[in-house]
């Protein structure tokens, strides 16, 4: 007699189904894990062991073969204790095998027999939901399946006997309820910040629209302030980005209590990262930190400071808004679409161009620090906007009047304005002007003959590539949603072509 119970594998974000197969048989005792298990399903076998001698059971002396079907699809993770337990338990006669069927079970032992949290708790109930199946999971994670949907059977239990006696009906284990997260705090304010206006309403337009950006100035100069408070004039995660996020989190192991929150990422990884830590990969083909901001913010402070191969690493995806990783045995793709925001300072020393001072080196210090971001990579950034020293006469200014909440208002006017522009197009996988393709940048901010003009002395002056040129019509796009325009005129694309070069508008104004 064969016991079957159903886990999952993840591959990415996708929960594959697994066929756990238990069989009893005599002869000398054994107990086999076969179908490509790693190191973590292998000594699976000491925790189950170890755990049904603690719930008051022992293993059969016969020999037991576990087969993990499909066998040619590789196995990893902890979760795959509780499925194999719970078959061992059906081949005995421990549990209702009729009952396991029905259901799709994943969880950690512990040696005590409790079952441990999981990772892919929220994937693995919405495979289930999709498998006409309940799930049966961990308790600590029995808030997170059920937000996969409410009619999903969800059996969250503390222990295997606890799991045992829900099945024979001696203890009936209630259904968990989702939860919210509650974050505590408010977000830092815009109206903190004095002074840096230009910065400030490159941050609006790129919140406005999606877009990428990266300040340039010296030390102490905001920077990294101004990208903080980029979060306080987002608007919230609509519920399809809030699923596709918690999906992401739940993979990373990163949902704390399975609570869910509409709060956007952002994510400030330190410019030491590897490639794996930044695009994802791994032992395990983790995501990494551009999948955790996905559509959310991903912040690189001291942007020079990076490995160039790593920040290369970053170009596809800022692209196609996910990430691919290719082993020898399989291939894991993340999602990844994100708003990037960076800062640097223009020279090594960080003074070229303040006031006062010489840099050291002179411009050789220039081209050799900013040399390190190629050419490629900022070719991708849609505003780059100089932020300069503030002045003691802008520190000792009252706070502005004009915060977050203000400046939300209008971003939020401006993404009203381009979804529905997207819905009159029957387009719904895009939400922003960033994430438009060329053809449709081209109809949606078709400009009039002066500004026509304007656009094509400025690609020529300005040797634009194809992506900047159409880079360059998206911004101006959100500068027209956030002055309520339809079309869009000379005034927007002049402007978006000064965020464009920042020490080159000086060119601009012999256009």
């Amino acid at each position: 007699m064969v016991a079957h119970v159903t886990t999952v594998s993840f591959q990415g974000v996708e929960a594959l189904p697994v066929d756990v197969q238990v069989q009893l048989t005599g002869g000398q005792p054994n107990f086999t894990i076969v179908g490509l298990p790693d190191k973590t399903v292998a000594e699976s076998r000491e925790r189950i062991r170890s755990a049904l001698l603690a719930s008051g059971l022992s293993l059969p002396s016969k020999r037991i073969v576990v087969n993990l079907a499909p066998a040619d699809l590789p196995k990893e993770g902890s979760h795959y204790d509780l499925p194999i337990a719970l078959g061992i338990l059906a081949a005995i006669g421990a549990l209702p095998g009729e009952q396991l069927a029905g259901f799709v079970a994943l969880g950690e032992l512990a040696l005590d027999g409790t079952i441990a949290e999981v990772a892919g708790v929220l994937p693995a109930a919405m495979a289930a939901n999709e498998m006409d199946r309940g799930l049966i999971c961990p308790v600590g994670c029995g808030s997170e399946a059920a937000w996969a949907s409410p009619d999903l059977d969800i059996v969250a239990g503390r222990s295997l006997i606890q799991l045992a006696n829900h099945f024979k009906g001696t203890q009936i284990i209630s259904r968990p309820e989702p939860k919210i997260r509650e974050m505590t705090g408010a977000l830092p304010d815009l109206r903190d910040v004095k002074g840096q206006e230009t910065a400030k309403r490159a941050l609006e337009i790129a919140a406005a629209g999606g877009h990428h950006l990266l300040f340039i100035g010296p030390p102490g100069s905001g920077k990294s302030m101004l990208a903080s408070r980029l979060p306080s004039i987002l608007p919230p995660l609509t519920p399809r980005e809030l699923l596709e996020v918690s999906i992401i989190s739940s993979i990373a192991g990163q949902l704390a209590d399975g609570k869910l929150t509409d709060r956007r990422p952002f994510r400030e990884p330190h410019h030491s990262a590897s490639m794996a830590a930044l695009v994802g990969g791994g032992l395990r083909a983790k995501p990494g930190e551009i999948s955790l901001a996905h559509n959310g913010v991903l912040f690189l402070d001291e942007l020079p400071e990076f490995n160039p191969q790593v920040l290369d690493s970053l170009r596809q995806p800022l692209e196609t808004g996910s990430v691919v990783i290719a082993r020898a045995n399989h291939r894991v793709q993340y999602p990844a679409r994100i708003q990037l925001v960076a800062a640097m300072n223009p020279c090594k020393c960080g003074m070229a161009g303040s006031p006062g001072h010489v840099c050291r080196r002179g411009r050789a210090c220039v081209d050799d620090y900013q040399a390190r971001v190629s050419g490629p990579f900022l070719d991708r950034i849609d505003l780059r906007v100089e932020v300069g020293a503030v002045t003691a006469a802008d520190l000792i200014l009252p706070p502005p009047s004009e915060g977050s909440q203000e400046v939300a208002s209008r971003v939020a006017r401006a993404r009203n304005l381009q979804a529905k522009r997207f819905e009159a197009m029957g387009i719904d996988t895009i939400a922003t002007n960033a994430q438009s393709t060329a053809a449709m940048i081209d109809e949606m901010a078709a400009p009039d003959a002066s500004g026509s003009k304007l656009l094509r002395d400025a690609a020529e002056t300005l040797r634009l590539s194809a992506r900047g040129y159409h880079r360059v019509l998206k911004v101006a796009r959100t500068l027209a949603d956030l002055d309520g325009e339809t079309k869009v005129g000379r005034i927007h694309l002049a402007e978006a072509l000064s965020y464009r070069m920042p020490g080159e508008n000086r060119m601009l104004a012999s256009i």
